[in-house]
């Protein structure tokens, strides 16, 4: 597995973020889906990964900086090929890395509520996060589950 950071040019990871987009958007009401498309994640305080193996895109995340303290995780996916594989295990590790040598005291995300995001809920559980209040701009939602880590 090779973590590049950028790509958002890329074919494949248009069409993943794409795919990323339409269904997550989907699935909860206007206001409920904060999921950011290809514009959104080329702001400059955000960095974006992609995850290739063997030169294949595998998956993506990104890391947005709310302030100096505090990280948010953004557009986690994996491409549904690669899934059970570690490919997210491995952005969400990379991510609380950088997180950390950026000198963030927490790593914040929101996902859904739903069963379709009980894995992504294990795995962040796994690496720590806990369940939290809303945070940044953020309000309560019975589609999100805002989650946190002190670093």
């Amino acid at each position: 597995m090779r973590i590049e950071q950028g790509g958002l040019d890329r074919e494949d990871v248009i069409a993943l973020l794409t795919e990323h987009v339409s269904e997550l958007r989907g699935m909860a009401p206007p206001g409920s889906s904060h999921t950011l498309d290809v514009s959104a994640l080329q702001k400059p305080e955000l960095t974006f990964w992609n995850l290739r193996i063997d030169d294949v895109l595998a998956g993506c995340g990104a890391l947005q900086e709310l302030d100096s303290t505090h990280g948010e995780i953004k557009s986690m996916r994996t491409v549904a090929t690669f899934k059970r594989r570690g490919v997210a295990r491995c952005l969400l590790d990379h991510i609380v890395s950088v997180a950390r040598e950026r000198g963030y005291q927490r790593l914040s995300l929101d996902t859904g509520s739903e069963e379709y995001f009980r894995p992504a809920r294990e795995l962040y559980r796994s690496a720590g996060f806990t369940e939290c209040g809303p945070f940044a701009d953020y309000r309560e939602d019975p589609y999100k589950v805002f989650m946190t880590l002190a670093l």
